[in-house]
């Protein structure tokens, strides 16, 4: 498995790709809830197995920190270190960026995975896309 920082069309392609099968597909968000105007400015990375996109993410700069999104992985491929390598190429974005902290939206069922990387919960829980998600944030 190997990460890419999106450069090419294609690659960001394969990013909305993943992210159609596991939110849209599986986890039932809507299209026009997952894709959104951010997508246009954000920093895009997308995890592959040999050439097939298994994973991918977003990075925004958000009001001095990195707000990571969109973090996902292909059922097949959950449990197995794939989420460690998407988490690690985003928080290199935001330390390429200067950002000193970085936060996401984590989708409760996670919370414990976030957890395991240093990210701590610093909300009550919210709906998002009719998901129940904490705010969790890490110092990098």
């Amino acid at each position: 498995m190997n990460v890419q920082f999106v450069t090419t069309e294609q690659q960001l392609q394969d990013a909305f790709t993943v992210r159609k099968l596991v939110f849209v597909e599986e986890q039932g968000v809507s299209a026009e809830e997952e894709y959104d105007v951010y997508d246009e400015i954000a920093k895009h990375v997308v995890l592959y197995d040999e050439n097939t996109p298994i994973g991918a993410g977003r990075m925004r700069e958000v009001e001095d920190v990195g707000k990571l999104e969109r973090i996902c992985v292909l059922s097949s491929y959950r449990g197995k270190g794939a989420g460690r390598l998407i988490m690690d190429a985003l928080e290199e974005l935001a330390a390429a960026q200067q950002l000193h902290k970085v936060k996401l939206h984590a989708q409760t069922q996670a919370e414990a995975f976030y957890q395991r990387l240093g990210y701590q919960t610093i909300s009550d829980v919210f709906m998002e896309a009719d998901i129940p998600h904490v705010v969790m944030v890490k110092s990098i």
